[in-house]
């Protein structure tokens, strides 16, 4: 799971954790909690020997089965610093043909993070990973939703994480045959 947002008691953060908390019995989930530690991208730097947040990263990325994406819109589109962990994947094999999607949970308006969907589409395409377009959904969650625990307590946007997580998983458990 990456979350693209470094603020502390994001909801971004909060959508991943009861995510996670709602894999059914037999899954699991790693949160990436490296973002804020990765270097720049720079091409010159992408070669052995990779800085060690980047190898971090890329290790995740290969170990996971799927990718759940949850990310805020800064400015009309991807925070920097998550676009830069992005770029860091471009070209690599770790998330390629991977099954991967996103969950916006931004309130703002009826457009809710569209260019950043918009993004997250044209660098995935980049990277090779295979979008389940039935999990890439726009889930509006107040703060107010969001328990002491980090956790989302609502039922509603529960029903709504679970419904994504589900197409999710069950896009990572079909051959790689059937996605194509």
């Amino acid at each position: 799971m990456l979350c693209g947002s470094l603020r502390a008691g994001s909801t971004n953060e909060a959508l991943l954790r009861t995510a996670e908390a709602l894999l059914p019995g037999g899954s699991s989930a790693v949160r990436y909690a490296g973002l804020a530690g990765l270097p720049h991208f720079n091409p010159d730097d992408d070669h052995e020997p990779l800085p060690v947040p980047v190898v971090e990263l890329r290790a995740a990325l290969a170990a996971a089965d799927a990718v759940l994406i949850c990310t805020p819109e800064y400015a009309g589109g991807l925070p920097g610093s998550f676009k830069n962990l992005l770029d860091w994947t471009v070209g690599g094999v770790e998330i390629c043909d991977k099954p991967t999607a996103w969950v916006n949970c931004s309130g703002n308006g009826p457009a809710g993070a569209a260019r950043t969907h918009e993004s997250l589409r044209a660098v995935l395409t980049f990277t090779g990973a295979l979008i389940v377009e039935d999990a890439c959904i726009r889930i509006p969650l107040p703060r107010a939703a969001v328990g002491p625990d980090g956790l989302v307590t609502d039922p509603a946007i529960r029903a709504q994480i679970a419904t994504a997580l589900t197409a999710l998983l069950a896009a990572a458990t079909q051959p790689a045959t059937a996605l194509s």
